[in-house]
């Protein structure tokens, strides 16, 4: 008794067997007892499809990218020198322009150490015209020093003069030398003292403009400007300023489309916010992304009214050279044995042949394919149940192309 219900699996898993996988061998077979003709039994396994006859045609292909807004410039603006704030603060979210104060800070004593500076540069200039005074005088004694020394020489020569007397002017002589060395010695010491003074009155000018921390650049204040009162060391921060017009949009292009992407191209964005803009490139990467394998795309956008803020999510086109593609229905595509995505043709010699495509851009009315010939039969109904090679009957329909 239990045997028959072993028997009767058998036989329904050897029916399943030979329906699934082996029933294109038992429908090409002929029997033996067929009285039907070879032309009719091939007419029989000619399979029927809807083909689409297509042309390619010219399609403004973008490159669409998903990227963000980012601040064109961005900068914290912090303190050079301590002090203490003694502005009153600015909110966040204020519209600032160049050149605004945001921070003051109490100058302690730094006024009176530029007024000290100041005077021992003066002092020094004074001290300028005393050694030019003292050159003149040292090249003078030098002139006469020489004078008696010939004539010393001259009166040696002639009998009129001793040998002494001509050893003290030479000697006179070398003193007035070294007088005009002095001098000058002198000079440059106090030119040296000037540039000293003049460098000292830089450094307590520089600290006291150190002292004022204003905007670089129109914008916006990202933070609160330091609250009066608080005390600000070197490298705190006094306040963060966007430049949020224009506006940057920053996307990623992968290495496949990057080359289709050109420096000054137009580009369109929609925001997350639900605004649209345009623009155009303003730079694209020579170097990849060593993680993703993708090139920057900086994209400048007017923004006169701020209505983009910084970090929003968009959704970016940039125009790009036309491409020749084929309009067809999204159910057409199909894929082959190593999972390649294409469409079915039909040859010229009615057989079906698969054909790899890229897909280029996806719209209501279907989807705009490439790698196609200018002209194409494509198989949109009955592509699953042919393979290369297969004799098919064309049904041409015009599905709205």
């Amino acid at each position: 008794m239990r045997l028959f219900p072993v028997l009767i699996a058998l036989v329904v898993a050897a029916a399943i067997y030979a329906f699934v996988f082996e029933r294109e061998r038992f429908v090409t077979m002929r029997p033996a007892d067929n009285e039907t003709t070879g032309e009719e039994a091939a007419t029989e396994r000619v399979m029927r499809v809807v083909v689409l006859r297509s042309k390619a045609r010219e399609v403004d292909s973008a490159v669409v990218l998903r990227g963000r807004t980012e601040a064109d410039r961005t900068v914290a603006l912090r303190a050079e020198t301590s002090g203490l704030v003694i502005s009153e603060p600015h909110r966040r979210g204020a519209f600032v322009e160049q050149g605004d104060t945001l921070c003051s800070l109490d100058p302690g004593a730094r006024k009176a150490a530029l007024a000290e500076a100041r005077a021992r540069l003066a002092e020094t200039e004074a001290r300028l015209p005393e050694a030019h005074a003292r050159i003149e005088e040292a090249r003078a004694d030098l002139e006469e020093a020489e004078i008696n020394y010939n004539a010393a020489e001259n009166l040696v020569g002639s009998g009129f003069a001793s040998q002494t007397r001509v050893a003290a002017t030479r000697a006179a002589l070398r003193a007035a030398e070294a007088g005009v060395e002095s001098a000058l010695s002198g000079l440059e010491s106090a030119q040296a003292n000037i540039e000293a003074a003049r460098a000292g009155v830089t450094a307590a000018e520089e600290e006291i403009r150190r002292l004022t921390i204003s905007a670089p650049f129109s914008g916006v204040l990202e933070t609160d400007t330091a609250e009066i009162g608080s005390l600000l060391q070197p490298g705190a921060l006094c306040a963060t300023v966007l430049q949020l017009d224009p506006i940057m949009l920053v996307g990623f292009v992968s290495e496949m489309e990057v080359a289709r992407v050109t420096q000054g191209a137009r580009a369109t964005a929609r925001t997350i916010s639900g605004h649209e803009v345009t623009g155009e490139v303003s730079f694209v990467g020579r170097s990849a992304d060593p993680a993703t394998r993708t090139f920057r795309v900086d994209i400048r956008v007017p923004n006169p009214d701020l209505t983009l803020r910084d970090g929003e999510t968009a959704e970016i086109g940039i125009k790009a050279e036309g491409r020749m593609a084929h309009l067809v229905p999204q159910s057409a595509l199909t894929l082959d044995d190593a999972g390649t995505l294409g469409v079915r043709l039909v040859d010229e010699d009615k057989t079906a042949r698969f054909a790899a495509v890229t897909l280029l851009r996806d719209t209501p009315s279907g989807i705009w394919l490439t790698d196609l010939p200018e002209r194409a039969d494509i198989i949109v109904i009955g592509q699953e149940y042919v393979r290369d090679g297969v004799p098919v009957e064309p049904v041409y329909q015009d599905l709205g192309q």
